[in-house]
């Protein structure tokens, strides 16, 4: 076999023999030999290939596998353009800490700079955003070393020994013959280890001894995106309150505050907080990183992983993991958060059966009331993250409803993609995403799937309100910037879902108030379909400032 072919094959054998299960691939000339080691390992059965066209998709989609399977998948591509669409997911798979490998073709070296078609230094050109990176020579096979680094690039992307999982690129300089010679046979594999075992075989690190936490203080448990069930598990121990965002992981049982938000302005409430313990990463509400800010409040993180959230740079400690006895001191403490809780939440829903006209916050709690025990949602940034933040009811424990999002950079970009892989990955019981029209338009080509290609079955429930609704409650959403805020942050755009469903050839259903959707979530269809919510968000400046207004009333 010809070297290129040799190094694919080689690539391949040893990314099965470290457990990836999962491939997707955006084709092209020069990452030929990729494509067809690839395709000949799917069809014997030693992983599965995606293909998709769009790379940022297909970036997306290999973030998704990720996330739903917790083990490294790569995306491989081809040269030049082609791995800069990979950059958002790339970007989002660092901060979030999601193991990706970025598997790029690319021209030989001797090429860079000679303007030479689809040639750049694509190299180094994720920059800080991986974890490692590597520049594979033209015309380089030998077995021990491709594998050895293969190996290396894997435990880093998987965190092994850095606990800090996430994104790596090996970039892989392919030479003609770009296809294997008629004598090829598509069932031979470089050799490895015997077994089928790894090159390099890692163990896992010990875990560590959890840091007890003194009592005392009036204390808050604040699970943020991916804490899992370490925060809510704490929080009950001990008995305090518990302010967990809606993919923490952690809003089962009975210590989350769904109005917790609500609730942090707050006197009696969110000031007198005089202990924060932060769990994962909490980015939804200026509200909590107001918390913690605050010189008052003593701020303690549990960071697992090489990466913690601490915006006011107010943390005083560091832990991997933590634990608390009960406190019996927090008990009036606890019961004052859930009686203010049951107040702010029924005055949500008196305003809500006030206003005749279906609002995006119903939208949010059909859609959390629909996602059955095993089941799993993926819920898009802006506005329907932060609605089913308030409007989502903790579940029972052990019932392993899966609330994920794409929060290391909170982008609206790749949802689709990121919500097909990851139903994929876990095939749940019942898969939902519930984004906004303009995420939905963002990654519309998360829709454009081949007919080979695997499909899962998930409903995506989109909150049409014609723009940029977030924009509503923030600053440039007031009446002093009524004259620009349409054009420049509401960005209606008119488009006809329904047609672009249509053409993609995806099942599609408009619905007007929440029975309709409540029924529509109810009956689900076969493979992918979308669930259109029409809604008017003229109004939502005023109905979230009547929100607030009733909370306030209700907590006095």
């Amino acid at each position: 076999m010809n070297p290129s072919t040799v190094l694919a094959r080689t690539l391949v054998d040893e990314l099965v023999r470290n457990r990836v299960r999962e491939a997707v691939l955006a084709p092209g000339a020069r990452s030929a030999p990729l494509a067809m080691a690839l395709h000949d390992a799917d069809v014997q059965g030693r992983l599965r290939l995606h293909v998709r066209v769009d790379e940022r998709s297909a970036g997306f989609l290999a973030l998704g596998l990720a996330k739903g399977s917790h083990r490294p998948v790569p995306v491989v591509t081809t040269s030049g353009t082609a791995v800069a669409n990979l950059h958002p997911a790339v970007l989002e798979a660092d901060h979030s800490g999601v193991p990706l490998l970025v598997l790029s073709a690319d021209r030989p070296a001797t090429l860079r700079g000679t303007g030479a078609n689809q040639t750049t230094w694509q190299a180094d050109l994720f920059g800080r955003a991986v974890r490692e990176a590597v520049d594979w020579p033209a015309g380089a096979s030998d077995g021990p070393a491709v594998r050895a680094t293969l190996c290396r690039l894997l435990a880093a992307a998987a965190g092994t020994r850095s606990r800090h999982p996430g994104p790596v690129h090996l970039n892989v300089q392919l030479v003609e013959p770009l296809v294997p010679g008629l004598a090829h046979d598509a069932a031979a594999w470089p050799p490895g280890r015997d077994e089928n075992r790894p090159w390099i075989a890692l163990d896992p690190d010990p875990p560590a001894l959890p840091t007890p936490l003194p009592l005392g203080p009036r204390t808050v448990v604040l699970a943020g995106d991916d804490a899992g069930a370490a925060a809510r598990q704490l929080a009950e121990r001990a008995g305090w309150p518990l302010l967990a965002e809606p993919s923490s992981g952690s809003r089962t049982g009975h210590a989350p505050v769904a109005a917790y938000r609500l609730l942090l302005g707050s006197e009696c409430l969110g000031g007198a907080v005089q202990r924060v313990v932060v769990v994962g990463h909490p980015t939804l509400s200026r509200p909590v990183t107001r918390l913690l800010e605050r010189d008052d409040v003593e701020v303690l993180v549990v960071a697992p992983t090489g990466r913690w959230t601490d915006p006011g740079h107010r943390a005083v400690q560091l832990a991997r993991e933590v634990t608390a006895e009960e406190d019996p001191g927090a008990q009036e403490w606890t019961r004052a958060w859930r009686r203010a809780d049951a107040a702010a939440m029924a005055a949500v829903d008196r305003v809500l059966a006030e206003t005749p006209l279906l609002t995006a916050l119903e939208v949010a709690r059909e859609v959390s009331r629909a996602v059955p025990p095993n089941g799993l949602l993926v819920v898009g940034s802006s506005n329907p993250v932060r609605d089913l933040d308030l409007m989502a009811v903790a579940s029972p424990v052990g019932e392993r409803r899966m609330v994920m999002a794409n929060r290391g950079l909170s982008g609206i970009d790749g949802l689709l993609s990121t919500a097909v892989g990851v139903a994929l990955a876990r095939r749940p019981t019942r898969a939902f995403a519930y984004v906004g029209d303009l995420t939905f338009l963002h990654d519309v080509n998360g829709l454009l799937i081949g007919p080979e290609e695997p499909r899962p079955d998930l409903s995506i429930v989109v909150a049409n309100d014609d723009g940029g609704s977030i924009f509503a409650g923030l600053e440039q959403g007031g009446p002093a910037h009524a004259h620009s805020f349409e054009r420049v942050f509401g960005t209606p755009t008119g488009t006809d879902l329904a047609g672009l469903c249509a053409a993609h050839h995806v099942d599609h259903r408009r619905v007007h108030d929440a029975a309709s959707l409540r029924s529509a979530l109810a009956s689900p269809r076969p493979d992918i379909e979308v669930v259109e919510a029409r809604l008017d968000r003229r109004n939502r400046r005023e109905l979230d400032n009547r929100i607030c207004a009733a909370v306030a009333a209700a907590i006095q």
